[in-house]
This record gives structure tokens, sequence and C-alpha cells, in this order.
């Protein structure tokens, strides 16, 4: 089982991540959507396309942008469609379970 962990609070938790570039993308419904609110950043990814970002919200604290995905990847990048990853200190909790590494 794979845990993102921020603010003492589990974000998302899943059996079920793909690994690309060192960062687990977690499926969207394993994700805690109560805990997310849509920010205006966007960045794009060469190969990978359009990302947009969540900022997280626990217990009154804020971590701007630490949650991103792409509503649309390319190709290449098919395997993260419908995931989300998390950056800027939280923490992945990994049980070393059996992940598929996409890149």
């Amino acid at each position: 089982m794979v845990r993102a962990m921020w603010n003492g609070e589990v974000i998302a938790e899943s059996d079920d991540t793909v690994i690309v570039e060192g960062n687990h993308y977690f499926r969207v419904d394993s994700v805690r959507a109560d805990l997310l609110h849509p920010s205006s950043t966007t960045t794009v990814c060469p190969w990978k396309g359009q990302a947009w970002y969540h900022t997280i919200a626990v217990d009154g604290k804020e971590n701007r942008d630490a949650a991103w995905f792409y509503p649309s990847p390319s190709a290449a990048a098919s395997s993260i469609a419908g995931r989300m990853a998390f950056w800027h200190g939280v923490e992945i909790e990994d049980d070393g379970g059996p992940q598929a590494d996409e890149a």
C-alpha cells in the first residue's frame, strides 16, 4: 500500500500507483477530494502535456500547488491518465508492495 501524507493526514492511499520520474501517480478515486482545492496554476511538460494543480488544505493549513494531474496526457504519458501526484512536502509512504514503473 502506498500513502501520500501531509500535516498528519492521509491525502491518498492505494495499492495501484504508477511511478513516473520518481513520482507515484495515484488513481484520482483514491485521493481525498475533500482536502483539495483547484489552483489556477498550470505547467507544460514537453512529453506529458499540460499539468493542472491543486492546493491541499488540512486543519487550516494550506500546501499550495502540492498536487498535480494531467487531464489530457500525451500518448507517451497515457499511463498517468486519471492519476494525481504530489510534492512540496507531501510524504510518500510505501509498504514495499509491487508498483508499476512506467518511465
